[in-house]
């Protein structure tokens, strides 16, 4: 049987703004959708993407083919054909091994078919939501004159505007299956390289929010479904993160305690006593340790398949 790879991360507690949904007059809008019957903020899993893929550019020996020029503001490749896919010992890059890619070309004459060339992603990542409900908070805030080229167009009075903000948490999932990878050892650079996370979203000059898990929940095992996306809640506003789902389904043995191992601050009090109780036994009070264990147990499995 294959080896899957699961996991559920929910972040630090922080205020977000800047994730750009549709701009509303001059108010900067959050993405947002209906969870549980109501309005929360949400960043997409491609923001989340490009942040990994910018982290994995950076790691040690691990060549990405698209990177981003920061100073020209586009993406510079090293192979935009693809062409080491075409053989199996061709030369591939960790991004496309991981998250995938298609080039799609027209036809080049009327009534001949177009062509594509596509690799599915087989680190597959969810969308991100907000652990609490948004509860509307906007700021309104004024640029000084000549702040910026659009600002010194308004002439010499402040120029108004407002962002929608909302301090919470966020909760996002991921899965994959190392044995469907050119090289199966990036799994554990993925995994290193999503608990370290930073940028993610609206990151930049005026909004700063803390993407690395403050908890991770890792589930390896040979059972192809996930069973523990979105597997955080609360129950006081996000002060706290509780993992109740994940424990009745520990305690019923759709997910067997052995194939989990959590990280970070949900393992102390009430609920990581509740996660003993239910027989998981990895428990890792910080979130690298909880990550370098899954990285060796998956590379130990993939040894031995």
């Amino acid at each position: 049987m294959s080896l899957h790879v699961f996991a559920n991360i929910v972040t630090p507690f922080g205020t977000a703004a800047n994730n750009r949904a549709e701009t509303e007059g001059n108010i900067t809008t959050l993405q947002k959708l209906i969870w549980h019957g109501q309005v929360h903020s949400t960043v997409s899993a491609e923001a989340i993407r490009f942040s990994l893929r910018r982290l994995l550019a950076d790691a040690e020996q691990a060549r990405t083919n698209r990177s981003w020029n920061e100073d020209e503001r586009v993406n510079e490749w090293q192979d935009h054909q693809f062409s080491g896919w075409a053989t199996d010992d061709g030369e591939t890059f960790i991004d496309d091994d991981l998250l995938g890619y298609m080039i799609a070309e027209a036809a080049k004459t009327e009534g001949e078919a177009g062509s594509a060339s596509v690799r599915r992603a087989v680190l597959e990542i969810t969308r991100a939501v907000s652990l609490t409900p948004w509860s509307g908070d906007v700021t309104f805030n004024a640029a000084s004159p000549g702040a910026t080229p659009s600002a010194a167009k308004k002439g010499q009075n402040p120029v108004p505007y407002g962002t929608e903000v909302h301090a919470t948490r966020y909760q996002f999932g991921l899965a994959m299956t190392p044995e469907r990878l050119r090289q199966p050892t990036r799994a554990a650079a993925a995994l290193q390289a999503i608990a370290s996370l930073r940028t993610v979203a609206g990151n930049h000059g005026r909004f700063l929010f803390d993407f690395s898990p403050e908890s991770i929940v890792l589930r390896i095992t040979d059972d192809p479904a996930p069973r523990l996306l979105y597997c955080f809640d609360t129950e006081d506003g996000g002060k706290s993160v509780g993992l109740n789902t994940l424990t009745r389904r520990a305690q019923s043995g759709d997910i067997h305690a052995d194939e989990l191992i959590i990280g970070g601050e949900v393992c102390e009090g009430p609920t990581g006593e509740a996660l003993r109780k239910a027989g998981v036994k990895t428990l890792h009070a910080g979130v690298k340790a909880a990550v370098e264990a899954a990285c060796e147990h998956i590379n130990s499995r993939l040894a031995t398949a």
